[in-house]
């Protein structure tokens, strides 16, 4: 019964909005995350939440990514979420402690599918995604990784290419697979539109750059198409 109904908020939710489809969703997924536009944006809101928001999630998933996780879903956050909460101090550095990370309720293959296409209908105005955001160039991928690794830093907070880099933010070793391209674009021109005070910075990149970091970012995880 559970998967029914949720395969019917699934279909419906292109032809009732985004809140309907937020409605429809199993509430437990608004007891962690954000499905419908939060009109408070304090940093308190920020620090207290309990997982990402997701009232954008059908302009920043892929589908059948979406899809795959839900069936058997694994950290995203080594460090769980928010970082900050869940790190103890190590012999060198401050590493996650797993007794504070909340395993992701885990679902069976006809709700993740109808969860996925209810996730899917909650889409971002067209101003924070635009279409064409990532201008589809892959050439830039090679000057990407260098930023992601060296000019940028991004590698401080994120795990990339082969699993090395940071704890504190998503690893994006399998972006190119989780993420939309205008997404990766979008988010990383000015993160700070879509979670006001997060702690990733807006750091003013001239589009030459995010198109470069977007080019390498979306061939990750794609077994090198």
């Amino acid at each position: 019964m559970k998967g029914l109904l949720l395969a019917v908020a699934g279909l419906t939710a292109a032809f009732l909005g985004s809140a309907s489809a937020a409605d429809q969703l199993d509430p437990s997924c608004s007891g962690c995350h954000a499905l419908v536009k939060p009109t408070d944006t304090s940093l308190d809101r920020l620090l207290t939440r309990k997982g990402p928001d997701l009232w954008f999630a059908g302009s920043k998933f892929n589908k059948d990514w979406l899809v795959s996780w839900l069936q058997d879903p694994k950290p995203i956050r080594p460090a769980g979420y928010p970082y900050f909460k869940t790190i103890k101090k190590g012999d060198k550095n401050d590493v996650p402690d797993p007794s504070k990370i909340t395993a992701h309720l885990k679902l069976n293959k006809a709700d993740a599918e109808a969860a996925a296409e209810a996730l899917m209908a909650l889409k971002a105005p067209a101003d924070l995604v635009p279409t064409g955001s990532f201008k589809g160039d892959p050439k830039g991928a090679r000057m990407g990784a260098l930023a992601f690794v060296k000019f940028r830093g991004c590698v401080a907070c994120h795990q990339g290419e082969n699993g090395e880099g940071g704890l504190s933010g998503p690893e994006l070793t399998d972006a190119g697979t989780r993420l939309q391209p205008d997404f990766i674009a979008a988010y990383t021109a000015d993160p700070q539109r879509f979670d006001p005070h997060i702690w990733m910075p807006t750091a003013n990149l001239k589009d030459l750059d995010i198109q470069r970091l977007t080019a390498f970012l979306v061939q990750l995880g794609q077994g090198g198409k």
